[in-house]
């Protein structure tokens, strides 16, 4: 199965900010329910520390992304004193400032707009992604692994959506959880309920959005060949899959070694 590339719904320019802004919500809810991304933490754990990082940049962070939980096993893991900035071209100011408060800062976020393929100089950082890289075409994603390497920077991608039929087949399963889980999203929204149970909207672009980042998703092979176009001496690429509760979690990471290195390698 080719990668196609369709804009999803929530990302067009006439998709209205309040109805983007429930849909993050109500998606990351189930993500973070189910740790999704529990099974990256050891290895975005060591690329961290192997970058010697001491803060990350998430791009497209949505409704917060895994922050508000990942952010405490990551130090945990040793990144004691990491601090975490969320960004997004269409920030949810709301779900930015509950994952500040209930961090006790460890969590910080930009209030302006930032795409993730014209990062402004000041946010120097690990870069991570998480549900997002499949919004940019491979010229995009070419032009952000050669800005992160340039920068002599950490990234890091990591995808549970999936051109597989098992992977697919389970997204009907996210707008299900939207309308069950709708009374307990934070912060609670009586439109919330209203676009969910009443017109369900939301539920509705989950699946269709859900449907479209899986056709979108790249394969490991896919990064790797990309990342094999990356000039970028001294820099350590890994990609591949690691289990989840959903299936399998692609991942792509990259950081500065003193070991001269251009070669994407495989990830088991």
């Amino acid at each position: 199965m080719r990668r196609l590339n369709i804009p999803e719904l929530h990302e067009r320019r006439w998709f209205p900010q309040s109805l983007r802004d429930l849909f993050t919500d109500s998606l990351q809810f189930i993500l973070n329910a189910i740790r999704v991304y529990g099974p990256i933490s050891e290895r975005l754990s060591l690329a961290v520390n192997a970058a010697r990082a001491d803060r990350v940049v998430d791009l497209c962070s949505g409704g917060g992304g895994p922050w508000p939980w990942l952010h405490s096993v990551l130090r945990a893991r040793g990144t004691q004193d990491l601090q975490i900035v969320l960004t997004d071209k269409y920030p949810n100011l709301t779900a930015f400032e509950n994952a500040r408060r209930s961090s006790g800062g460890a969590i910080s976020y930009s209030v302006e707009s930032v795409e993730a393929v014209h990062i402004p100089p000041e946010l120097c950082g690990f870069r991570t992604l998480f549900s997002s890289l499949h919004h940019f075409r491979p010229a995009e994603v070419l032009a952000m692994l050669q800005d992160a390497a340039d920068q002599r920077q950490g990234f890091g991608a990591f995808e549970s959506a999936g051109r597989r039929g098992r992977v697919i087949a389970s997204v009907i399963l996210v707008p299900v959880g939207a309308i069950v889980a709708a009374p307990f999203v934070r912060p609670f929204r009586p439109s919330r309920l209203f676009w969910s149970w009443i017109l369900p909207v939301i539920p509705m672009v989950l699946f269709v959005d859900g449907i479209l980042s899986c056709l979108r998703a790249y394969s490991p092979d896919e990064v790797v060949a990309l990342c094999r176009c990356v000039a970028a001496p001294g820099y350590v690429w890994d990609a591949g899959y690691v289990s989840g509760p959903l299936g399998r979690v692609t991942y792509l990471l990259g950081y500065p070694s003193p070991v001269r290195s251009s070669s994407a390698q495989q990830g088991a």
